[in-house]
């Protein structure tokens, strides 16, 4: 585990919002709602308003920001990786090789909420310390994801993922 993120850190991730407005507009014209998809479990989790609200995008490989070149290191191996999927506001990108896998979605709107309910500033914040604090998949944001997307591949007791989401974000310790 890492110390918290230095004020300097704080300063910097303000870094990534034109990178995200400007990916988000160059993609604009390929998102589709998700809705569009025709996941036939989806709508027994999800609001429809919900459905329609996030975007999603088919991709050969998801972005990831610069986070190195933006001086925002300190993040583990973030921006090495290769992902199935990644969300930014309420459009997330999914490999081609894995859109038609229903759970990835049921993960990616689980981030569309987190990031309508933490706004901007709060979900990167958030994120970026769950990553330095605990990496990737222990970070408190992708692990409640996780979590959630085990209880909908293991059960077919549908349940409101967006009540769940806002009950275990505000159990969450965020600091400012």
């Amino acid at each position: 585990m890492s110390a918290e993120p230095s004020n300097d850190f704080i300063a910097k991730l303000p870094l990534i919002v034109p990178w995200i407005d400007d990916l988000l507009a160059r993609y604009e014209n390929q998102a589709r709602s998700v809705s569009s998809y025709g996941f036939p479990k989806l709508p027994l989790y999800y609001p429809q308003d919900l459905l329609e609200f996030a975007k999603a995008v088919v991709v050969p490989n998801v972005p990831i920001p610069p986070l190195l070149e933006m001086g925002l290191g300190g993040l583990g191996d973030f921006d090495q990786n290769e992902y199935s999927g990644i969300t930014f506001k309420n459009f997330y990108f999914v490999r081609e090789s894995e859109a038609s896998i229903e759970s990835l979605h049921f993960h990616e709107l689980i981030h569309v909420i987190q990031w309508n309910r933490l706004g901007v500033n709060g979900f990167l914040l958030t994120y970026a310390q769950g990553l330095a604090h605990f990496g990737y998949r222990n970070s408190p944001l992708e692990k409640m994801a996780y979590q959630l997307q085990e209880s909908f591949e293991s059960s077919d007791e549908p349940f409101n993922v967006v009540t769940e989401v806002d009950r275990l974000l505000s159990k969450l310790q965020l600091n400012p």
